[in-house]
């Protein structure tokens, strides 16, 4: 796998590609979690869960089924966070009707948000299968429990924290900075620079 702090990069580049304010901060903070979470697996190792089984280290927590149910996580979470769509107040204090005039908006944000959410979680499979060790990842849990690795591995593999802090680990950052972080940074600015530029404001004159 690569180190924790590299499964950030995917979100970090996301926010910092898109439009400025485009993904608030809440919702970055979820796809962080999101893209870090699925090595929470590690505790199977305390559990005595071998490595290979379905719950194991890079099992059923790397799938895509996974990342999908953290996007909807998110969007629920989402909706919540902003109040019941189907009614708002009205001018004299009342109700009025839900209209999808005024969930228009909303349910775009909430469908953007969890795709950004499932991008964000399913990129640590996608890394960890970049990586010289360790086992496949299990994409196609609970219809497959095949390890998948991808057929080009850069990414040298981190150590468990244990050896973190050694020689190795510091040739592991080394690794994701080369093949992970300089790579997307190369693609936010290459993204920046053929944006657009902002159409002048017209003199009202």
């Amino acid at each position: 796998m690569p180190s924790i702090i590299t499964h950030a990069a995917v979100p970090l580049a996301l926010w910092c590609a898109a439009d400025r304010g485009r993904i608030p901060l809440r919702l970055l903070a979820a796809g962080v979690i999101a893209a870090m979470l699925p090595d929470a697996d590690v505790l199977a190792f305390a559990l005595h869960i071998p490595y290979a089984d379905a719950f194991g280290h890079r099992g059923a927590s790397h799938s895509l089924l996974f990342a999908g149910v953290l996007a909807m996580v998110a969007a629920l979470a989402l909706g919540v966070g902003r109040g019941r769509p189907w009614s708002a107040p009205h001018s004299s204090g009342s109700r009025r009707p839900w209209s999808a005039v005024s969930c228009q908006p909303r349910l775009a944000s909430t469908v953007q948000a969890a795709v950004f959410v499932f991008v964000c979680a399913a990129s640590h499979p996608l890394l960890d299968a970049l990586t010289s060790g360790g086992l496949g990842v299990a994409l196609a849990w609970p219809w497959s429990e095949h390890r998948f690795f991808a057929p080009w591995r850069p990414i040298r593999v981190s150590p468990f924290a244990p050896q973190f802090f050694s020689a190795r680990g510091l040739a592991t950052l080394l690794s994701e900075l080369r093949w992970v972080w300089l790579p997307l940074a190369g693609a936010v600015l290459a993204w920046k620079l053929i944006q657009p530029a902002p159409a002048a404001p017209r003199d009202p004159s």
